[in-house]
């Protein structure tokens, strides 16, 4: 059953190639924030790097989860 939710295509590829691209630009901008803050640049306050920090980790445990129970 997490198989086809898994591999459910989204505009000819699978649902897990999204989530882990979802996955990677939240790593990106979780970083991207606290180097910004650490230059000086305070265009996004240092509190959203603990947020986005939160939604990467969500993110990332849910395309994990369906990555590992698709072969289950």
């Amino acid at each position: 059953m997490l198989e086809s939710i898994t591999y459910y295509p989204v505009l000819g590829k699978p649902l897990i190639l999204y989530g882990g691209i979802a996955t990677l630009l939240s790593l990106l901008a979780t970083a991207a924030v606290a180097m910004l803050n650490k230059r000086g640049i305070r265009t996004i306050p240092f509190q959203w790097h603990h947020r986005i920090a939160l939604l990467t980790l969500t993110l990332a445990l849910i395309h994990g989860t369906l990555g590992l129970l698709a072969y289950f």
